[in-house]
């Protein structure tokens, strides 16, 4: 049986870290990956006129890519999931039981909501062995 990983996207990823990480976590096992990118947030104005079409795309870039870092080292699939990443990783985990969560996220403060109380309970409550890979992509 094949390690199963699930990838949350939520920002652009370093391909070379991202195929770092999962030769790490697959230990040298055949591996499945799913990827799962949020959808970037919309205001109501944006889903009015369209933009949202835009986001979507967004999403679906981030995801090819994280797809092409791993392609050769693991089988692939992606998503686009929720704006809400807990909600994302959750309807993904519906479709696809991993035995580990990697969530990338890019550093600093748009990885915040990693640190709020509510987040920590949601993620332990998975049973997952988490990690979180923040990269820059300057």
């Amino acid at each position: 049986m094949s390690h199963r990983l699930l990838v949350v996207a939520v920002s652009p990823v370093d391909e070379v870290a991202l195929r770092e990480e999962v030769r790490e976590h697959a230990g040298g096992e055949a591996a499945e990956v799913h990827i799962v990118a949020p959808a970037p947030h919309t205001s109501r104005l944006q889903r009015l006129t369209g933009a949202v079409d835009e986001a979507h795309a967004e999403a679906e870039d981030v995801a090819r890519e994280a797809a092409e870092a791993v392609k050769g080292t693991a089988s692939v699939e992606t998503e686009v999931g929720d704006p809400n990443p807990l909600q994302a990783i959750e309807d993904a985990l519906r479709a696809f039981p991993a035995d580990e969560l990697i969530i990338v996220t890019p550093p600093g403060s748009e990885a915040d909501w990693l640190e709020e109380d509510r987040t920590r309970e949601a993620l332990e409550r998975l049973g997952l062995p988490i990690t979180h890979l923040a990269v820059d992509r300057r």
